[in-house]
């Protein structure tokens, strides 16, 4: 946590560095351009004035010269050079007349050239131009201006020193509230560290209290809605081994004893011992039912991926039925079929059967005597249908939202007479979601039960057909 700290304030502080570098640099460059462009015109265009105005003269003498400045009141320039064609100065304000100038810029403008040069120190802005001045097309001197802006240069110097004072400020204050911010921010972090740690040590009832609106509060909800879920499953997990320990542990307690008295009975006729064996068989088959549903929900749980196929459910129902026949020939039980031609699902062919055998064994199962049991198979715009419609005991509506749960039973002692595990809804509930169909349950009228299950049409290039 430390590191990520050192790094954070590490990004803060170069970024901070970044734009105080150029709070200190633009501002000033900017503002001396500026004046380095507004010396240039007004100086530039000040010795083409001279210029221009000498080149009046027959000839560029002392007197005439100084008579023409003093009428151009040149104010301002700390220093003022006329030179001849020769170089020779003929009027110099900051030395004497009469010598060679050695000034490189009146020498480049003899050449020519109009030259301009500024820069600044701490002190002064230091601008200097030099013009030749031509008379008639022919060069007869050079001019040269010199200036020295000391107020501007200090208010450009008072203006560098405010912003280092402004930066420095700014730089602490940021810095302070980077490590404010830091330490908010981390312990945060290691609360919802601490959390995660806690949820991983199986406390899966504990919650992150989170406040705010931003990313890390949106983290702590996801992180407390994602241990609700694990509770849920957790819950889900033991109750769900805990019934299917009672499941598989009936029968095996019943094999063992009816075997136990078997060994144990010295004198047991055949007859009795034959009861005894079917008894253990039909206690070696529930077992086994409960095994292969308990295979069955595994399955699903795993979400194992399979290649769906054109299924035709009026096929799977005709299937279905013929098992069964004979289960409701014993519970004189009628089974009526409405089986619409065209009712092709995309789904895996057993997963189908199973939905389909386990809602009309449970139709059967739980009817009463002479009752019915009516199976429609039809099609509709975009989706397919079955109804399997009983005259059976019915669903309590307070039980209804609980049925497809593993190992529940509306009437515990009855599904345990009729051999009911309490997983086959569950089993129809998971196959349906697993190929994109949903289930529902209500009443009957005036008696029973009816689920309704749809699935999605496929279209013609799915199926090939």
């Amino acid at each position: 946590m430390h590191s990520i700290r050192i790094q954070l304030i590490g990004f803060i502080a170069a970024v901070l560095l970044i734009f105080l570098v150029i709070l200190n640099i633009y501002p000033l460059t900017s503002s001396r351009d500026l004046i380095f462009e507004e010396k240039r015109s007004a100086i530039t265009g000040q010795a083409a004035v001279v210029a221009s105005s000498l080149s009046g003269l027959d000839r560029l003498g002392t007197d005439s010269v100084r008579e023409v400045l003093h009428l151009l009141d040149l104010g301002g320039y700390s220093r003022t050079v006329v030179t001849g064609e020769d170089g020779t100065v003929v009027y110099d304000d900051g030395g004497a007349a009469g010598g060679v100038t050695d000034i490189p810029d009146i020498l480049s403008s003899l050449g020519g050239k109009s030259v301009f040069r500024s820069h600044f120190t701490s002190e002064a802005f230091s601008s200097s131009c030099a013009v030749p001045v031509y008379r008639r097309g022919s060069m007869i001197g050079a001019v040269y201006l010199c200036e020295q802006d000391y107020e501007r240069a200090d208010l450009i110097y008072d203006f560098q020193k405010s912003l280092m004072r402004i930066s420095l400020i700014i730089g602490a204050v940021a810095l302070l509230f980077a490590g404010v911010f830091s330490t908010v921010l981390l312990r945060r972090m290691r609360e919802l560290v601490r959390s995660i740690r806690i949820v991983a040590g199986g406390d899966y009832a504990h919650r992150l209290v989170t406040s705010g609106s931003d990313e890390i509060t949106e983290l702590g909800e996801e992180f407390n809605h994602l241990t609700a879920r694990l509770e849920d499953t957790e819950k889900q997990r033991r109750r769900f081994v805990s019934d299917a320990s009672h499941e598989l542990k009936t029968p095996l307690a019943s094999i063992r004893l009816l075997s136990d008295s078997i060994v144990q009975s010295g004198s047991m006729d055949g007859e009795t011992m034959r009861e005894f064996a079917a008894d253990i068989g039909h206690e070696a088959e529930r077992l086994q039912r409960t095994t292969e549903k308990l295979l069955d929900l595994s399955r699903l749980d795993d979400d194992v991926q399979v290649i769906p196929e054109p299924v035709d459910l009026k096929q799977v129902t005709v299937d279905a039925l013929a098992v069964l026949n004979p289960l409701a020939a014993e519970k004189d039980v009628k089974i009526r079929c409405e089986l619409a031609d065209g009712c092709v699902v995309m789904a895996n062919t057993d997963d189908m059967f199973h939905i389909v055998f386990n809602l009309m064994e449970n139709a059967v199962k739980y009817n009463v005597l002479g009752g019915s049991v009516q199976v429609k198979v039809n099609a509709e715009e975009d989706k397919i249908l079955l109804t399997v419609a009983d005259t059976g005991i019915g669903i309590p509506e307070e039980d209804r939202l609980n049925i497809f749960a593993r190992f529940y039973r509306v009437d515990k002692a009855r599904s345990r007479a009729s051999g009911g595990s309490g997983l086959g809804l569950s089993i129809v509930h998971d196959a349906v979601l697993a190929h994109g169909g949903t289930i529902a349950v209500g009443q009957n009228k005036p008696q029973g039960s009816v689920f309704v299950v749809t699935f999605p049409r496929p279209t013609s290039e799915e199926t090939g057909i």
